[in-house]
């Protein structure tokens, strides 16, 4: 159901970007030429395009809905490690450590006797 959902979606920001591009420029934008009037004039009658452009941004916009209840649905209950069938690491697990560092990551103090600075003896 989710791949029919998303193929549909897809298929629709084509068809919305196609309509939108095919759509007469009425200037302002960009501060590009076109005709006049503009935002000023009263509405301009709706044509065919701007009709077909509601409708498949209304639609878009169902499926978009759709896809996130369908994601939210299939998440809901269960998490990434419940699906591999393993626990979560323990805290004390998840931490690395390195071969003779002991429990502290910090640098040695200056009375260690590891050297703090790598000498060319």
């Amino acid at each position: 159901m989710e791949n029919v959902v998303l193929i549909i979606h897809l298929l629709l920001a084509l068809a919305l970007i196609g309509v939108v591009l095919m759509q007469r420029s009425e200037g302002g934008g960009l501060g590009m030429g076109g005709g006049g009037g503009g935002a000023v004039s009263g509405r301009a009658a709706a044509t065919a395009l701007t009709r077909v452009t509601w409708i498949l941004a209304g639609a878009f916009i169902c499926t978009s809905i759709a896809l996130t209840v369908i994601a939210a649905n299939n998440s809901a209950s269960s998490s990434v490690f419940d699906r591999l069938g393993t626990s979560a690491p323990a805290a004390e697990e998840a931490a690395p450590t390195l071969p003779g560092a002991g429990d502290s990551l910090l640098p040695p103090s200056e009375g260690d006797n590891a050297p703090l600075v790598p000498r060319a003896d």
